[in-house]
């Protein structure tokens, strides 16, 4: 029979208005579902059948009550697949949850769009010394005043184990009970849309977690052999009985926006997402986290290895209509620049003023040409993107844990100063990872809590895959990879937020980096063609950001030595006629530990400091 019963979700418990709870299954595998309810209100009450193998009916049941489901005469129970919470993990019971009954105090927001924002990777486990959303919101006031808009929260979706990542989540709806209740993830998003945060969230829609994953105990349809990930299997999204299995994805996108109040999602890994469809599912997603936000503006960031430029193209023109893609090219250019170190995935990239300079005009450095490390061609034609579209940044969680350091321990401190004013002035969109704002000290390491057999495997895929960096790959250095469940590699990944004090100089070179691009109209224009560079010398170069009647900004950036640069024949280093440039900012103010040297054209000549960065005002003569 056709479903008749209003409700939100078209699958999983639901409370209704006279406050009975609503269950709804989709298990075209079995022929009876039952659900069994633990304490308050024990019992045991069918659901009845429906066309298309779904499940439904009502239980004497309130919001709070554990409940399970028994699958034709199985003794073994199953937690629901559309489980709102699983408060003792994946494998336990699932919860019902009321959302209606949280008190909203958000109801003027009215979201945010990308141009203008700086977005913040967070791992809630580690943000904290407690690693939970109490803690983490108390902690927005100084993220606010640090000049962060956007949070981006590392995935939610419960996994078994105290520890982990995200990426291996398996209940898609239960915000994981690690961090806390569902309505302290409702809290934690109220109190930032209070200060005027966004938050985002991560979501996984390639793969699912290897432990705890019971969807194929309803329906074998969920996931398809036809294709495979990095990671498994993956999602059925174009073969027989896919149409549940989308509306499970589309709903669940919906689901974040409208019941948690997300300003938009962070797609992983899009390129092992595949669908044949006449509609792909990654445009169904994007049409239905718009109609989720029912007015509201807000924000879907993909992670494309590939680099394909349709994720951010509009639907009309044959995209899948997300605003805004990760850009590894800038980070991988910008990693060698730091450290000179070309190993692996970095192996073609150099770091060389031309590629900085490449990166912020026209985003994706790699475009259709040859990739070496690949073997194959890579990437697409950016031209028609506008430059927020890329996500921009030095750090991100991949990335640390894959590099072992972060950025500042291993080069010097006058290169970070100059690249981070590079990453905070460009018209991309900024991204910072927890704690790089002030040059944390502390490693993000892999680390996953899985059962001993799994953990094994998974520690030795670890180390396979740190071994395509030939410095990595030693006897030595494989010893030193930390074991991703030991206890310990989690707890090390925590911040010590008394380092923002330690570190007082990098903590008010990013503050003032922000304050400038949020204030300085030139560099907050974020224009398609509003900025040009040139190449100086082997380490130098200038950008020339354009602004209304000759009102330009100059950023000079010298990764090398002194340079005195005369003659000076570089047309982007003359002002406009009656101007003169003048110093706004300096990477090496005394405040962030320099030496107060900056960039200045003399009678003999442009002289840059070595490993600086300077930005320059056209003003007019007096």
């Amino acid at each position: 029979m056709k479903q008749e019963v209003p409700r939100h979700l078209p699958v999983g418990a639901e409370v209704q208005q006279d406050g009975r709870i609503h269950f709804r299954v989709w298990a075209p595998r079995r022929r009876m579902v039952e659900v069994v309810l633990e304490d308050p209100g024990r019992g045991i009450f069918p659901l009845r059948s429906e066309e298309g193998g779904y499940f439904s009916g009502f239980a004497p049941a309130r919001a709070g009550v554990r409940y399970r489901f028994r699958l034709d005469d199985e003794t073994r129970l199953y937690p629901d697949p559309a489980s709102r919470f699983q408060p003792e993990g994946p494998h336990g019971p699932s919860q019902v949850v009321d959302p209606a009954a949280f008190a909203w105090t958000d109801h003027g927001w009215r979201g945010l769009s990308l141009p203008g924002q700086v977005l913040y990777e967070m791992h809630i486990g580690t943000f904290t010394p407690e690693g939970t959303w109490e803690a983490a919101a108390r902690q927005l006031p100084a993220l606010y005043d640090t000049g962060i808009t956007v949070l981006e929260i590392m995935p939610l979706a419960d996994f078994p184990g105290r520890f982990g990542w995200g990426y291996d989540g398996v209940n898609l709806f239960a915000p994981t009970r690690l961090y806390g209740s569902p309505d302290d993830v409702r809290r934690f998003i109220d109190r930032a849309h209070s200060l005027g945060m966004g938050v985002l969230l991560d979501v996984v829609y390639n793969h699912l977690g290897p432990d705890g994953n019971y969807l194929d105990q309803f329906s074998t349809d969920y996931m398809t052999k036809r294709y495979k990930t990095d990671w498994g299997p993956a999602l059925n999204y174009d073969g027989p009985n896919s149409g549940p299995v989308r509306e499970y994805i589309t709903v669940n996108a919906r689901y974040w926006i409208e019941e948690f109040h997300f300003d938009g999602l962070r797609l992983d890994a899009t390129q092992n997402i595949y669908d044949s469809s006449e509609e792909h599912i990654l445009a169904a997603i994007s049409r239905n986290v718009r109609q989720a936000a029912n007015g509201r503006d807000v924000i879907i960031v993909t992670e494309n290895e590939p680099q394909q430029v349709r994720m951010v193209r509009p639907v009309e023109e044959g995209g899948y209509g997300f605003d805004a893609i990760w850009n590894d090219d800038f980070h991988h250019t910008a990693r060698v620049a730091l450290t000179g170190r070309t190993e692996a995935y970095f192996s073609d990239y150099r770091g060389t003023p031309q590629e900085l300079i490449s990166a912020v005009k026209h985003g994706f450095l790699y475009q259709g040409q040859r990739y070496l490390w690949q073997k194959q061609r890579r990437g697409t034609r950016t031209i028609a993107v506008p430059p927020p579209a890329f996500i921009t940044f030095l750090e991100n969680h991949d990335q640390l844990a894959n590099t072992v350091k972060q950025p500042s321990q291993i080069t010097s401190p006058g290169r970070h100063r100059a690249l981070t004013a590079l990453l905070l002035l460009s018209p991309g969109t900024p991204m910072l990872f927890q704690g790089q704002e002030f040059a944390s000290s502390r490693p993000f390491h892999f680390f996953a809590d899985h059962k001993p057999e799994l953990a094994s495997v998974v520690y030795k895929g670890r180390k396979a895959f740190m071994a395509q960096f030939p410095s990595m790959a030693t006897p030595a250095m494989q010893e030193h990879i930390p074991d991703p469940a030991d206890p310990a590699t989690f707890t090390c990944c925590k911040l010590d937020f008394s380092e923002r004090e330690e570190h007082a100089g990098v903590y008010a070179l990013h503050r003032d980096l922000l304050q400038l691009r949020r204030a300085d109209p030139v560099f907050r224009a974020q224009r398609r063609g509003g900025v040009d560079g040139a190449v100086l010398n082997s380490h130098a170069f200038v950008l020339r950001y354009f602004g209304e009647d000759g009102d330009d900004r100059l950023l000079l950036i010298n990764l090398g030595t002194d340079l005195l640069l005369a003659p000076a024949p570089e047309p982007l280093l003359a002002p406009d006629e009656g101007r003169v440039w003048e110093v706004v900012w300096s990477s090496e103010d005394p405040r962030y530990g320099g030496d107060s040297a900056a960039a200045e054209e003399r009678e003999d000549g442009w002289r840059l400091p070595g490993e600086s960065a300077t930005v320059m005002r056209a003003s007019g003569v007096a």
